[in-house]
C-alpha cells in the first residue's frame, strides 16, 4: 500500500505547514501542529471506497428511500440491551470508556463469548487485543468461566492488518481493545496520538459500515474522566457509553451519551461477581437503604435515567461553620445548584444556611443531573438542619424555581407508580405532576410553592 502524504495544520489558525515545528509560523501558536494525512492512498480513493455501501454515492429523494427494520441482536446482558436501545444493532460501531481496571474489557469479553456460543445465536466473533497478550485473555476467560473454545482471538495494533484479518475472517461482531493502541501506516506519528486516534477509527468505522459487523471500540479516559484523544471520535462512532463506578466496589453503571439507535442517557446497572458482571434488574433495591429508625437528613427520590424510574435516596448534613466561607459539597449532585437552592430557601422560606456547611450525597454512587433533584435536596437539609427525620415511607421530587415555584418534571406519574411498587404511601410532587387518577395505596400531595412545600414536610 503506497504511504499517503502527510502535512501539519495549526489547531488554532488553521495553517498548513509541511513539516512539524514547535510554533505556527503564521500565528505564533506553541504546539498547535497536528500531523494530517495532505491526500489519500490509491486503493482509499478507488470507487469501492465511494460510500458505505460499496457504491458511488448518488443524489435521491427521499421519499424513493426503502425504511426497513433494524437488525437487532440480543448481547446475552439484558442491562447492555437496554443501554444499547434493545439489543446490537448490526453494522454500529459502539464507544466505551471507562476508569482503569472499572470492567470494560470483562464487559467486552463476555459479550462476546455469549453471542459466539451456542445459547447465543453461535455468531462470528473476533477479540481483537493490543494492550494483553493471548495468554492473559485466556486466564480472563477461564476464570469467569466463559464459553471461549469458539471465540477468535487478535493481538495486533496496526489498523491496516487489523482489517486484512477481519475481510477474511468475517466476523459478525468485533472488539478492539484499544483504540489508543492501534496506528496506520498512512502516518508517522506514535500511536495514541491525535492523528492517529482519528485516522485509526476512521478506517476501522468504514469497515464496519460497509461489511454490517458490529464493531465495540474501547477508548481510555482522561483524568477529568472523558474520553481521551480527539473530540471527533466521539462523532464518528453511533453509540458512546461511559463505564462508571468505584473499581474497588462491587457494582458497576453503565451510561449511554449518545445513542443513534435508542434513548440518550439511558442506565444499566452491573454487579462485580467472580463470574464476571452480572446485570442488576431491579437497581432501585441496591440504592435504598432501609433504615431501622428514620434518621435525620435522609429522604428518597424517584429519578428517571433514559426510559427507567430509579429510586435513590438523597442524605445531606448540615453542620455549624467554624470557618470564613461556609462549605457546599456535593457528590453525585450539581454544586452550583445546591448553592441556588440554599439562597433559594433563605429568601422565600425564611431559613437562612449562611452560617452552616452543607454536604449533600446521592447514596450508591449514582450521578443525578436532572432538575428534579431540587426538592429532594432542600427537604435532606431542612431535615438535617431541624434534626428532625422525615417519614420513611416518603418519596419527594420536583424542580424549584428562583421564584420560589415548584415546576413539573418530565413523566411524574409513572415514578409515582414506581415508588408505589416499592411500598412508598406518600409523596409531596409538584403540583403538575399529581396523577389524575388516584394511585392505590399512595397519597400524593401536590405543591406549587416553596412555602407549601415546608407546611407539607
Amino acid at each position: 500500500m503506497a504511504r499517503a502524504k502527510t502535512q501539519y495544520h495549526c489547531t488554532a489558525c488553521g495553517a498548513v505547514h509541511p513539516k512539524w515545528g514547535g510554533q505556527c509560523a503564521d500565528c505564533g501558536a506553541w504546539n498547535t501542529l497536528e500531523e494530517t494525512i495532505a491526500s489519500a492512498p490509491a486503493a482509499a480513493a478507488s470507487p469501492r471506497f465511494a460510500g458505505y455501501a460499496g457504491e458511488a454515492a448518488t443524489i435521491r429523494r427521499l421519499g424513493d428511500v426503502v425504511v426497513e427494520a433494524e437488525p437487532r441482536s440480543g448481547t446475552g446482558l439484558s442491562e447492555l440491551d437496554r443501554v444499547l436501545g434493545g439489543g446490537l444493532v448490526h453494522g454500529s460501531v459502539v464507544l466505551i470508556g471507562g476508569d482503569p481496571g472499572i470492567g470494560k474489557s470483562t464487559l467486552l469479553l463476555q459479550t462476546l463469548a455469549i453471542m459466539t456460543g451456542a445459547d447465543g445465536g453461535a455468531m462470528n466473533g473476533l477479540y481483537v487485543t493490543g494492550e494483553e497478550s493471548p495468554q492473559q485473555v485466556s486466564l480472563r476467560a477461564r476464570r469467569l468461566g466463559l464459553p471461549y473454545e469458539d471465540l477468535k482471538l487478535l493481538t495486533e495494533t496496526c489498523a491496516e492488518r487489523i482489517i486484512q484479518h477481519a475481510q477474511q475472517a468475517r466476523p459478525d461482531i468485533m472488539v478492539v481493545d484499544s483504540i489508543q493502541t492501534l496506528y496506520t501506516e498512512q502516518l508517522q506519528s506514535a500511536p495514541g496520538s491525535v492523528a492517529q486516534v482519528r485516522e485509526s477509527s476512521a478506517q476501522l468505522v468504514r469497515f464496519a459500515k460497509q461489511t454490517g459487523t458490529a464493531l465495540f471500540i474501547v477508548g481510555h479516559v482522561t483524568k477529568e474522566g472523558q474520553l481521551a484523544g480527539p473530540r471527533v471520535l466521539e462523532h464518528m462512532v453511533d453509540t458512546v457509553l461511559y463505564f462508571e463506578g468505584d473499581p474497588g466496589g462491587r457494582y458497576r453503571v453503565l451510561r449511554a451519551v449518545k445513542n443513534r439507535f435508542g434513548a440518550v442517557n439511558e442506565l444499566g446497572v452491573f454487579a462485580m461477581v467472580d463470574s464476571g458482571l452480572k446485570p442488576v434488574s431491579n437497581p432501585s433495591a441496591i440504592f435504598l437503604s432501609r433504615h431501622e429508625d428514620p434518621v435525620p437528613g435522609s429522604v428518597v427520590m424517584v429519578t428517571r435515567e433514559g426510559t427507567r424510574p430509579l429510586l435513590v435516596e438523597v442524605q445531606a448534613l448540615v453542620a455549624e461553620s467554624h470557618a470564613a466561607q461556609p462549605r457546599r459539597i456535593t457528590v453525585g449532585l450539581e454544586q452550583n445548584r445546591l448553592n441556588m437552592l440554599l439562597a433559594v430557601l433563605h429568601r422565600h422560606g425564611g431559613i437562612a444556611l449562611f452560617d452552616q456547611d452543607v454536604f449533600v450525597n446521592v447514596v450508591g454512587g449514582v450521578r443525578v443531573t436532572e432538575t428534579a433533584a431540587d426538592l429532594p435536596m432542600l427537604a435532606a437539609a431542612l431535615s438535617s438542619f431541624r434534626n428532625r427525620p422525615l417519614p420513611q415511607e416518603l418519596v419527594v421530587f420536583g424542580e424549584v424555581g428562583l421564584a420560589g415555584e415548584i415546576r413539573p418534571v418530565p413523566n411524574g406519574e409513572e415514578r409515582l407508580r414506581e415508588a408505589a411498587k416499592h411500598g412508598y404511601t406518600r409523596a409531596i410532587v409538584p403540583a403538575g405532576n399529581a396523577p389524575r387518577k388516584p394511585i392505590k395505596g399512595m397519597e400524593v400531595i401536590g405543591v406549587s410553592r416553596l412555602s407549601q412545600v415546608l407546611d407539607a414536610l
